[in-house]
């Protein structure tokens, strides 16, 4: 079984889980306590690459991002590397594909929270964040927490848009779905099924710890 490969995914998929659980969380938020023109709108788009096909999410990611884009020119004139086919692209493209899920639980985690908590910690003194992260958040983290979940497994299996965004070179940017991908296609199928059973058994286990999340908070 191959290591590299399987490193390379849990490296993307932390930073990919960070910083969608950052992004996310805002845009979660967001939606859930504002009203605004547009609002819909933005909820879709945050919500398209849950059913975008990844060669069309990932040909957007590489014209907004690749070299001849403002943000590709900026980022390499700054950092002195692109964004696409490097390890930064295969952490674009698994936040990309991972952030609807963080979006998503968040925000109906914290829009099942009566509101009428938040106002009462309001009227007793507590600002906007203090009632936030006292009140607010804390009732809605089991929510939370399930999509910081899915959003992980989510990120550390992508192959689609990590194909696309940042190519398939081994050592460099070839995660664990990828050399599965190449494996299966080289006849290597024992070197494919350690990586495949490892995956395969990280996904139960949060998904068995999402739904463990998601039971309590239903009973509570």
């Amino acid at each position: 079984m191959l290591w590299s490969p399987l490193v390379l995914s849990f490296e993307v998929a932390l930073l990919a889980t960070l910083i969608a659980t950052l992004v996310g969380g805002a845009l979660a938020l967001l939606l859930a306590t504002r009203r605004f023109v547009g609002r819909d709108l933005l909820d879709a788009l945050v919500a398209a690459p849950m059913v975008m096909p990844p060669t069309v999410l990932g040909y957007y990611v590489l014209v907004l991002l690749g070299r001849s884009s403002v943000i590709g020119h900026a980022w390499e004139s700054l950092f002195g590397s692109s964004i696409v086919f490097t390890k930064t692209g295969a952490v674009v493209a698994a936040t990309i594909g991972s952030l609807p899920l963080v979006v998503k639980s968040a925000r109906a985690a914290l829009e099942e929270v009566d509101p009428r908590l938040v106002l009462a910690a309001r009227s007793l003194g507590a600002g906007a964040t203090r009632a936030f992260f006292t009140v607010h958040l804390p009732i809605a983290a089991r929510g939370v927490v399930a999509g910081v979940m899915l959003c992980f497994a989510r990120s550390l299996g992508d192959f689609g848009v990590t194909l696309m965004v940042a190519g398939n070179i081994p050592g460099q940017t070839q995660t664990a779905a990828l050399a599965i991908y190449d494996a299966i296609q080289g006849q290597r199928e024992e070197e494919a099924l350690g990586m495949i059973l490892v995956l395969t058994s990280l996904t139960v286990l949060v998904l068995w710890g999402v739904n463990k999340l998601t039971a309590k908070a239903a009973r509570g």
